[in-house]
């Protein structure tokens, strides 16, 4: 899309809305760990009531790839109870699953209606997760249009990601300024907030691969939020550093390990470089900075880990509580897709 394209539909959506709009959206597979809570979850926590907050679990895209039905089921809900559970209050925020919102499925097809297929065959994703796969799905092809639409249905000025997924709002933004441009004034041009600190947290196996559910069972890669203390204390003690000794941030590659663990430690006391440096100047070698690290994601945890059990033993509040979100997103995504629906001649009922 051209960039004057792109600068007209700013421009124009600019008085839309006077509240910033904020969409975040984490899929229900793998378990739940360190990386994402301190990538994106604890963020989304910190500044949910700064702006108007959309979470949403994408059940739908998680769909691209197998699931075991069950274990979906289970691994939502649990998802959600772990949303709860980390600080997100639907009283400042709206938190739902995409499936219980319709609209997301169906403005899913009225933008694959203006979106050139070989917009999605270049996306870097795609290319990397069909290259593993003897067959792939339509679905796979099309995920970005689906985040596409999710993100669209609620006029998004801000969409919190990891860099990995930069790509996919370049989309979102290309393919809103197509439609605005072939149907008039319609959707916001949201942009991709890349976190400073804690957006990549890296594997404590391989400091040099970040720390993903994908390999969350692997021994060592990764803390997960659901680990007891003992757990998590020995993950720490079996990270990978050096041969040296030196406890501070350092852009040496051979120093991954340190800065990993340094990193950590800063998101979570929410210190500057020289006081997390400060904290370990009397330390006696790497293995005073593993504990110590253990120590405060350890505290950190806890008490989520025991909101989070609460939560599962009430299914019944926890369901009422997504109830409620999926309602509160319908009444902004449904006259939403009816809008764009409009917009493309369709006849509304």
């Amino acid at each position: 899309m051209q960039t004057s394209e792109l600068q007209q539909t700013n421009q124009e959506a600019k008085g839309k809305d006077s509240g910033r709009r904020v969409f975040s959206g984490i899929q229900p597979s793998g378990d739940v760990q360190l990386g994402n809570y301190l990538g994106a979850i604890k963020g989304w926590v910190e500044r949910q009531a700064e702006k108007t907050n959309f979470f949403c679990i994408v059940d739908l895209h998680a769909l691209t790839v197998g699931q075991d039905p069950e274990e979906l089921r289970q691994q939502t809900r649990s998802l959600a109870a772990m949303l709860f559970a980390a600080g997100l209050n639907p009283d400042k925020c709206t938190v739902f699953i995409q499936s219980h919102v319709p609209a997301h499925a169906e403005a899913c097809w009225l933008l694959n209606c203006v979106t050139p297929i070989g917009w999605l065959e270049r996306m870097t994703q795609y290319k990397d997760k069909s290259a593993n796969q003897e067959r792939v799905s339509a679905g796979l092809l099309d995920y970005p249009v689906l985040m596409a639409g999710d993100i669209l249905l609620y006029d998004t000025h801000e969409v919190p990601v990891g860099e990995d997924q930069r790509q996919h709002v370049e989309l979102t933004r290309d393919i809103a300024a197509r439609f605005n441009h072939l149907y008039g004034e319609t959707f916001v041009i949201p942009e991709a907030v890349i976190a400073e600190v804690g957006a990549r947290v890296m594997g404590l196996n391989d400091p040099n691969m970040k720390m993903s559910k994908s390999f969350s069972h692997v021994r060592g890669h990764a803390v997960r939020i659901l680990d007891d203390p003992k757990e998590i204390e020995r993950s720490f003690k079996r990270a990978v550093t050096d041969s040296g000794n030196e406890i501070r941030f350092s852009d040496d590659p051979e120093k991954a390990g340190v800065n990993n663990l340094l990193g950590i430690y800063k998101v979570i006391t929410a210190k500057g470089n020289a006081e997390v440096e400060a904290d370990f100047a009397d330390a006696r070698g790497y293995g005073d900075l593993k504990v110590r690290v253990a120590e405060v994601v350890i505290n950190e945890l806890t008490p989520i880990r025991q909101r989070y059990m609460e939560f599962m033993d009430d299914v019944g509040e926890l369901d009422r509580m997504l109830a409620r979100g999926a309602e509160q997103a319908a009444a902004v995504s449904v006259p939403k897709v009816d809008e764009i629906k409009s917009r493309m001649g369709l006849v509304l009922p």
